[in-house]
């Protein structure tokens, strides 16, 4: 008699056809994710199929061809799959060669890496706007600028002009002006702020705010981990610098270079150990705190400054004349879309 215990039931038997089935997809898509990194742009299988004119990658002025990242074994749920191979791709070019490859209208290195073709497209210059044309006392320049946009949240990395809010010089000694002129526009939606502070040596430093500074009740914090501390210093000032920079010119905004200004850059992040961001009242600004210190404090007549290190962002003290500092110079930028 026949052994019924060796025969597949019907239910097991198509669990076991899906079950290869999904294997065979999942393989599928690991070779076609994996098509570029592998093989430097060279299929790691070399399957020898009919292309697909959906899905095929000429090289412009060769006869090399590229096919589908996807297998056609004849399975359907494969070929399910094969709308994903083209997914459009940012136009990029290859530098390590003159071979490139079009895709309807898209073009495609053949070296291209799957982060490259992911890769964000680069940033516009910013355009620094609100100085006057006998403002003296100029904090930010456009290369101190490009290393705070870095590190500001990316949605506010694509804004090319920054607004001058507040300035020291232009607008007066008054922690009451700053706050009011600090206030966004109801047009704007979630703006930065970035404060600059220059010391009596000359260091510049300051603080990224996610919010507008402006008094609070019953001394609460506010802001949240967008929120760091940075300082830089500048190593010199020379028409033929060794390293990249942008300088800043006269007039009422500042795109182009007049003068070389190589910088030192260093941001402190938020901790995440409180919430300790934002504090401001009408009798002073400060930015980051914990055991009884600030990270960063201003007086209300802007004379005195105190940094110290703060739990909140683990900063190490921003001026260089120590923990407490003389104010020479403070200004507020707006970081929007208006």
């Amino acid at each position: 008699m026949r052994n019924m215990a060796s025969v597949p039931q019907p239910a097991v038997a198509r669990e076991q056809q899906h079950a290869h089935s999904l294997a065979d997809t999942i393989r599928n898509t690991i070779r076609r994710l994996s098509f570029d990194l592998t093989s430097g742009g060279q299929h790691p299988h070399n399957f020898n199929r009919t292309p697909h004119h959906h899905h095929d990658f000429h090289d412009l002025g060769s006869e090399d061809v590229y096919e589908d990242a996807i297998e056609d074994d004849g399975n359907p749920e494969s070929r399910s799959n094969s709308h994903l191979a083209s997914v459009p791709l940012t136009p990029i070019t290859d530098k390590g060669t003159d071979r490139t490859t079009s895709k309807n209208g898209m073009y495609l290195s053949h070296a291209a890496t799957t982060s490259q073709l992911f890769a964000a497209p680069p940033l516009t210059p910013l355009t620094l706007v609100g100085y006057g044309e006998r403002t003296k006392s100029r904090l930010l320049s456009p290369p101190l600028a490009e290393e705070i946009r870095h590190l500001i949240p990316l949605r506010l990395q694509l804004y090319d002009t920054w607004s001058l809010c507040y300035s020291l010089e232009q607008h007066g000694v008054s922690l009451t002006t700053l706050y009011s002129l600090s206030v966004p526009p109801r047009t704007t939606s979630r703006p930065g702020y970035v404060l600059i502070v220059e010391d009596k040596l000359g260091g510049i430093f300051g603080a990224y705010l996610n919010e507008n500074p402006r008094p609070t009740k019953n001394g609460r914090y506010y802001g949240n981990g967008e929120c760091f501390l940075w300082k830089s210093r500048i190593i010199n000032r020379t028409p033929n610098a060794s390293t990249t920079s942008l300088a800043y010119a006269g007039g009422d905004s500042d795109t182009a270079s007049t003068k070389s200004v190589n910088i030192q850059f260093r941001a402190f992040p938020y901790t995440g150990i409180n919430d300790y961001m934002i504090l401001c009242e009408p009798g002073f600004l400060s930015v980051g705190g914990g055991d009884g210190k600030y990270g960063l404090y201003l007086d209300d007549q802007f004379e005195k400054g105190i940094s110290n290190s703060c739990p909140a962002f683990g900063n190490e003290p921003l001026s260089e004349c120590g923990v407490k500092f003389d104010i020479v110079g403070i200004e507020v930028w707006r970081i929007s879309s208006s």
